[in-house]
């Protein structure tokens, strides 16, 4: 991996917890509406409202908050009362102010590898939100360069790469979701390092195993020391 110049970092659940906020905050919203449908079937409408939604609201706490109150006059046929919608929008709010937790080996990791490569952030969600956890994060003066995407495939790590002004061979991404941090960025013949978190969004999850030469896969982000 000599022609290696540049390392992307996703963001949520890479460096920082951002899940198992979404994970809660969808347990307490299913607990409003026991009244119309058990929590798991509360769960799946949900899911199911907030993918039709991404390509109008695109991925981030307000578009989940719009596919909770979606969500609450679906399955509820209209009926819902209106203080269970305010209890949607505060739960959104709610989750828009949690603390950024770091993941162990964040700061060893970017402080082993500043100055060696240009680090860049690569993340999907809503401008606002990303930049804010972002400076909460403390993370920033390590980055060359932050992309917040609306999609991660090829096309969109295309353009990246374009503006990295460095062909796909240079290009690794650390992220731990195989659909969007691996396979597009594998696909283009760059370099991809899954690092597995224990919650992962439904509609992230892909099935098979990955063959590829330029692929790796890693317990912990400090495992990647071994190697860069």
């Amino acid at each position: 991996m000599n022609s290696l110049k540049v390392i992307a970092f996703d963001a949520d659940d890479t460096l920082w917890v951002n899940e198992p906020y979404f994970r809660e905050t969808e347990d307490r919203f299913c607990e409003l509406l026991e009244d119309y449908l058990p929590h798991h079937s509360v769960a799946r409408e949900l899911l199911h409202t907030e993918i039709k939604n991404i390509s109008l609201y695109g991925y981030g706490v307000k578009g989940f908050m719009l596919s909770m109150i979606e969500t609450a006059l679906e399955v509820s046929n209209k009926t819902v009362p209106v203080d269970i919608i305010e209890k949607c929008i505060q739960l959104g709010k709610e989750l828009l102010d949690k603390p950024i937790v770091l993941l162990e080996g964040v700061e060893e990791v970017l402080d082993a590898l500043k100055g060696k490569y240009k680090l860049v952030v690569a993340t999907k969600g809503d401008l606002l939100d990303q930049e804010r956890k972002l400076i909460k994060s403390g993370l920033s003066h390590y980055f060359h360069h932050i992309e917040i995407m609306s999609e991660k495939k090829e096309a969109d790590y295309q353009k990246l790469i374009k503006h990295l002004d460095i062909p796909a061979e240079s290009f690794m991404m650390l992220g731990n979701s195989l659909k969007s941090d691996v396979i597009p960025v594998l696909a283009l013949n760059g370099h991809a390092v899954h690092i597995p978190y224990h919650t992962t969004w439904a509609h992230e999850t892909v099935d098979g195993d990955i063959k590829h030469p330029n692929f790796r896969q890693v317990e912990t982000i400090k495992e990647v020391l071994s190697f860069l």
